[in-house]
Parts: structure tokens; C-alpha cells; sequence
């Protein structure tokens, strides 16, 4: 029993300071990472999802009976477009990036 409890331990401080430096910033990819999201969430994204929720709901509306890929196609683009305007929308609303965890 202690053997088992003293090898965890020795397995618990061994392992914990790759987890410490594994919390690090600086990797190489984190600054395209942060440039794509900026993309993703600026003003210019709000406006093309806005444009966008637009034409696919009058596609939606007025386009008749959409078949097969058109029809995952238009769903498809109006997800992503909703998904784009409702975190533009929040983060603007609330001034909040992101989940709050409390």
C-alpha cells in the first residue's frame, strides 16, 4: 500500500511539471491563430452575416422547393451566418469575449 501511494506520488510531481509548462504562451501558431479570430469577429464578418441571413431567407422564403445538396447547402450557410451575427451580436451587447466561468 505504501509502495503503490509513494509511487503515485513520485508519478504526481514528476508528470506536474509537464503539466506547468505545457500552460506556456508564445507558440509559434497563437498569432494567426488570433488574427483569423479577429477576422472571424470584426465588423466586416458582422455585416456579411447580416447580408447573408438576408439572401438565405429569401432563398428560404421565395426559392420554391429546394432538393438535395442546394437545400443542406442554404441551411448550411444560414447556420453559420446566424452563428457569426449572434457572437458579433453578444460580444458587442455585453462587451464579453468568450464563456464567464465564475
Amino acid at each position: 500500500m505504501i509502495k503503490q501511494a509513494l509511487s503515485f506520488l513520485f508519478l504526481f510531481l514528476v508528470l506536474s511539471g509537464s503539466a506547468i509548462a505545457a500552460t506556456q504562451t508564445g507558440l509559434p501558431w497563437e498569432g494567426p491563430l488570433e488574427t483569423i479570430k479577429n477576422s472571424l469577429t470584426g465588423p466586416i464578418a458582422f455585416y456579411i452575416s447580416l447580408i447573408a441571413i438576408a439572401i438565405t431567407g429569401s432563398v428560404l422564403a421565395f426559392g420554391g422547393n429546394l432538393e438535395g445538396f442546394a437545400q443542406k447547402a442554404v441551411y448550411l450557410a444560414l447556420g453559420i451566418s446566424v452563428t457569426v451575427f449572434a457572437s458579433n451580436l453578444l460580444s458587442s451587447a455585453f462587451n464579453m469575449n468568450g464563456a464567464i466561468i465564475p
